[in-house]
């Protein structure tokens, strides 16, 4: 069996007759230096600060080296940075920017770091949930309040609005996250053809307000009723006058949502699934639709509005719009549902300005997932893989806190979170400590320095 070795230099050749080496000997270097910019952020909109209060810590203070704050600033920090696993940490407790954003240089004790390894790290992400159904354990003096997290979700969202807005749109998905172990709560999604949960996730535009971990055995539409009341309810409290709107696919056409949205003041716009009695009501306009395709030799489009009910599954008659769209040689019927009257928007209007761009939605689901690790689920059970969802969301609202308050108006104010972690926070920087100062010695050759710079003075002015 061929044994590990550790190699402690490099060699890449020549060049100009000098050979080019290299060797992990820098001393007190960061690859992470522009992380600095979300610790402005994080003083900007307090999230570390008040995620951790969520958290109850039953150790003892004076036989702890990390607090709760600094573990669930770590965490958020680490996975805002492209670092998903625990592991990583065991490295990165000596990286001198994790020490700065946990503001704590130093650790009390001779043998530990500034910050957390990932055992540490492990008992934060098990944390048991707080109420009356379930019991603390010995083993776990970290435990969590899940209701003050989702309300937190909300509460940074009404917070970066300087003004209540007239109208907002909620949009409503689920999607999959895959399983590859035999995790607690998985089952085999057959759209999906995987084993997987299926989590519902709630955004207003950029703004992620919750996401919500599920067994996949489920219907997509499964607890929306429920996550939108509690939504809606805050939302309401802060901001009585807003106009709310309910914007989903054809999994959330479901009579409990569409009727709790009706007896609550809350407008709807809903995918609605096709069927025979469906497409025949938009005979006529399919059949016109074809003539002007076959003569144009493009695509073309009718709509016709009309009210509608099921045979039993709705408890009332509804507005149905329907797009009769003839392309590639063939029929593509669609259908929304609404409780928008035509005094609130025409039917083209309805379906292509608001129902399809819900499509943004899903763009944002990808950044959660791909960008900051969200359906990295691998633990044994739902309640410490939820978790993970949760941490991995607030990540997601710090990074967008940088793109809205440091990078409104430059050429990052649209970029994903990948590209934003690319081009601004993976910055090379040499550090020097002294008495009076904490130096990071920036890469020179950064090529968005401009922004960097402008992205900093903003935060510090956000958070004065």
């Amino acid at each position: 069996m061929p044994t590990e070795c550790s190699q402690d230099s490099f060699d890449f050749g020549t060049v100009d007759r000098r050979r080019v080496v290299g060797a992990f000997d820098g001393g007190l270097i960061t690859s992470d230096a522009g992380a600095l910019l979300l610790g402005a952020t994080n003083k900007a909109i307090r999230l570390v600060e008040r995620f951790a209060a969520c958290f109850r810590d039953g150790r003892d203070g004076e036989q702890i080296e990390h607090t709760v704050a600094t573990l669930v600033g770590q965490r958020v920090f680490g996975l805002a940075l492209g670092y998903e696993d625990l592991n990583d940490h065991d490295q990165l407790r000596h990286d001198p920017v994790m020490a700065v954003l946990a503001g704590k240089l130093e650790a009390r004790r001779k043998r530990c770091a500034p910050v957390a390894g990932k055992s540490t790290l492990n008992r934060l992400e098990h944390a048991p949930e707080e109420g009356p159904g379930y019991t603390s354990s010995r083993y776990h003096k970290i435990s969590h309040d899940a209701d003050a997290i989702e309300r937190l979700f909300v509460t940074l969202f009404l917070e970066a609005h300087a003004t209540p807005p007239r109208r907002i749109i909620l949009d409503l998905d689920a999607t999959d996250d895959p399983l590859h172990g035999h995790q607690e709560g998985r089952f085999f999604h057959g759209y999906y053809d995987c084993y997987c949960y299926l989590p519902l996730y709630v955004f207003c535009g950029r703004h992620l307000l919750a996401a919500k971990l599920r067994r996949s055995n489920i219907d997509a539409s499964a607890g929306a009723t429920e996550e939108t009341a509690r939504i809606v309810a805050q939302i309401r409290r802060h901001w009585p006058e807003v106009g709310i709107i309910l914007r989903a696919d054809s999994g959330f056409a479901r009579e409990e949502l569409m009727a709790w949205c009706e007896d609550n003041g809350v407008d709807y716009v809903f995918g609605l699934a096709r069927n025979e009695r469906l497409v025949a009501k938009i005979g006529r306009q399919l059949k016109a639709a074809e003539r002007e395709a076959a003569a144009t030799r493009v695509p073309a489009r009718r709509f016709r509005d009309f009210i509608w009910s099921t045979l039993d599954s709705w408890s009332r008659k509804r507005r149905v719009i329907g797009k009769a769209e003839w392309t590639c040689g063939e029929a593509n019927p669609r259908f929304i549902v609404t409780s928008l009257d035509a005094t609130q928007g025409s039917a083209p209007f309805l379906y292509e300005d608001v129902y399809c761009a819900r499509g943004d939605m899903e763009n944002r689901i990808k950044e959660c997932q791909l960008d900051l690790m969200a359906d990295r689920t691998p633990a044994t059970t739902m309640r410490a893989n939820q978790l993970r969802l949760w941490f991995a969301s607030m990540a997601f609202v710090l990074v967008c806190g940088l793109r809205r308050i440091g990078l409104a108006g430059t050429q990052l104010a649209a970029a994903t979170c990948g590209t934003i972690r690319l081009k601004l926070l993976k910055i090379g920087a040499q550090v020097t400590t002294s008495v009076r100062r904490v130096k990071f010695a920036l890469a020179s050759a950064c090529p968005l320095r401009d922004i960097f710079a402008a992205a900093c003075t903003r935060l510090r002015q956000a958070a004065a």
